[in-house]
């Protein structure tokens, strides 16, 4: 799965991200805990505030809706597997077209009224389904060349049929795991305008909404939220699981998400005891390993995280009203293949392990995680990009480039190389790889302006504007490659280096797609509908090589996933797929 600026670790299919972090005002979280001495409670960091309660039009992280939606299927955060959610069960036809799902009696929302099948033909038909509503969602269930979505009807108050027009090798794990919104509701919000003509849908349940108003089916409801310091999250009464004696779930009655900028903060906060849980890097765990036992703590390792970092080049060739989105120099430059294979090959990434990640990752190649079983790693023949400044300074001269007699690089015009390369502001890791990115450059001659910027500011280029030229960022990833079909497909939602204009952005002229794009294009909607494995495999093997080859995206490395939790949380089971708390429905807090 993808994340744009991430949805949550891993809950939603979608979309891309970016390192986040937001600024820290606000109380201790000890406060909350003195408080509360006889409620039951987690309090974890969460780097940067939500942008939307809106499930539908998230796109970003941190987000809210893996605690409080639950889909028909959900994701064993351990091992991948499918497992029913509110649907008890589903049977798939023998030739794949149709899949029937059968909801689980009595299910209620977080505010006592009945969830039903007509809530799941709502979710669908009215909200992802429908083209008034720009949701990213409808990239990763489009079927075949003709991009068809699917068909949708109720059989009875308990099932619900989905069919397609031909195989869909990912339908039973993207159709069945995305959150089923209520009816009653958001049905008003669908069916009335705003003054321009769009649903009001648009606007509904944004952060400045009263939490409580906001209808869920998860283990926990929104209770309250303050800008720039927390989430805090109540225990759903009306949650379906129950444990093996019939006792309703969850156990933790509640769970406030601290909003800590500064992982140093974070780390301050976490040794204090004001924490319970804290996601690491690397100089950090080397830190607080020697405190494990004092600190009543343990730290777990998930092994490489589910997802990729990169630098990317915008390769958009088109112009608004006549101003091209790139300076044309520039795009000269970076819709040379060549040039991103220099640009590949002068990047130091085992210093970057060492120095950045205290050695503790691995080298990343491709944008599908390595724990896919349908990753291709370099042993089977994936193109790598290891360190070798000669090499870039010779791909440079045979693309026309030149040094002058100070070492710098022109192009063939004589214009100097030098490009701004954006990242979000306020990250200490995001901080030291673009400072090392910004010197391995300058060793092949290259200047890079360096230019963390406000959160926002980075969206708005990157998704809204288009004009940026370079920028550093991540992508949250998962077992299932067609998760990232909106960045692959050339009319995706989310396809940042050669970006078209989502709907009601000013249109494009002269937008070009290469024909390494599109081909890459075509094999994702080929892989979506092929059924044999070993084809698919194949199939995405051959993505993943003209991705490596045309570099889209310049991968870098891949931290390990760590975790810091205190021993009085019983039945943690953290995972790089999962992150901390995607069974909190099972977990306890023991007494201190």
């Amino acid at each position: 799965m993808f994340a744009m600026f991430p949805l949550m670790r891993r809950w939603l299919v979608g979309l891309f991200t970016v390192v986040i972090a937001i600024a820290l005002y606000g109380c201790n979280p000890t406060d909350f805990k003195s408080q509360a001495a006889q409620v039951t409670q987690i309090v974890a960091r969460t780097p940067g505030d939500p942008q939307s309660f809106n499930y539908a039009l998230n796109q970003s992280s941190p987000s809210v809706f893996g605690f409080i939606y639950e889909g028909m299927t959900v994701e064993n955060g351990k091992n991948g597997e499918i497992e029913p959610g509110i649907a008890q069960s589903w049977e798939t036809s023998e030739d794949g077209k149709q899949i029937v799902f059968t909801l689980r009696p009595g299910l209620k929302w977080s505010d006592g009224e009945p969830l039903t099948v007509d809530d799941v033909l709502f979710t669908y038909n009215d909200i992802y389904l429908n083209e008034r509503i720009p949701t990213d969602f409808r990239d990763v269930i489009r079927v075949g060349e003709s991009g068809a979505l699917p068909k949708v009807r109720k059989i009875s108050d308990r099932q619900v049929e989905f069919t397609v027009p031909e195989p869909f090798a990912p339908f039973l794990r993207t159709v069945g795991g995305v959150a089923i919104l209520p009816k009653h509701s958001l049905q008003k919000s669908i069916t009335t305008n705003n003054s321009e003509g769009k649903p009001q849908f648009l606007s509904t349940w944004s952060t400045d909404a009263d939490p409580k108003k906001v209808v869920g089916n998860g283990p926990y409801v929104l209770e309250s939220y303050a800008t720039n310091q927390r989430v805090v999250f109540r225990r759903n009464p009306y949650y379906w699981r129950k444990d093996a004696q019939n006792n309703a779930l969850p156990y933790i009655e509640r769970l406030i998400w601290q909003i800590v900028e500064s992982p140093d903060t974070g780390l301050i906060q976490f040794r204090s005891g004001g924490l319970d849980i804290l996601e690491i890097g690397p100089a950090t765990f080397q830190l607080l390993k020697k405190e494990e036992k004092r600190g009543k703590f343990t730290i777990y390792s998930g092994g490489p995280d589910f997802g990729t970092n990169f630098i990317t080049f915008n390769l958009n060739k088109g112009s608004r009203k006549g101003k091209p989105l790139v300076d044309p120099i520039r795009s000269r430059w970076f819709n040379t293949v060549a040039f991103r294979q220099a640009i590949a090959y002068g990047l130091d990434r085992q210093t970057m392990l060492n120095n950045v990640y205290r050695g503790i990752g691995d080298f990343q190649n491709s944008p599908i995680s390595v724990q896919s079983p349908y990753y291709f790693s370099p042993q089977q023949g994936l193109k790598v990009y290891d360190y070798n400044p000669e090499k870039s300074k010779e791909l440079l001269r045979l693309a026309g480039f030149k040094y002058n007699n100070t070492g710098q690089l022109l192009d063939a015009k004589g214009n100097r190389v030098r490009f701004t390369m954006l990242s979000q502001a306020g990250n200490r890791t995001v901080d030291a790889i673009g400072s090392q990115i910004k010197r391995d450059m300058s060793k092949i001659g290259i200047q890079v302006d360096f230019n963390p910027v406000d959160f926002g500011v980075l969206v708005d280029r990157v998704t809204n504007s288009l004009e940026w030229e370079c920028y550093f960022g991540a992508i949250t990833g998962g077992i299932e490659p067609n998760g990232g079909a909106n960045v692959w497909l050339p009319n995706g939602g989310f396809h940042p280096f050669n970006q078209q204009p989502q709907p009601g952005q000013p249109p494009i002229e002269g937008r070009e797609v290469a024909p390494w794009e599109a081909e890459i294009g075509r094999l994702y909607i080929q892989g979506a509908k092929e059924v044999d494995e070993t084809k698919r495999k194949a199939i995405y093997a051959e993505t993943q090589r003209l991705t490596q080859e045309n570099l889209p995206f310049i991968h870098l490395v891949n931290p390990y996933a760590l975790a810091a939790m205190r021993d009085r949380l019983d039945n943690t089971k953290f995972t790089a797929l999962g992150g901390t708390l995607w069974n909190i429905y099972e977990m306890k807090v023991a007494a201190d």
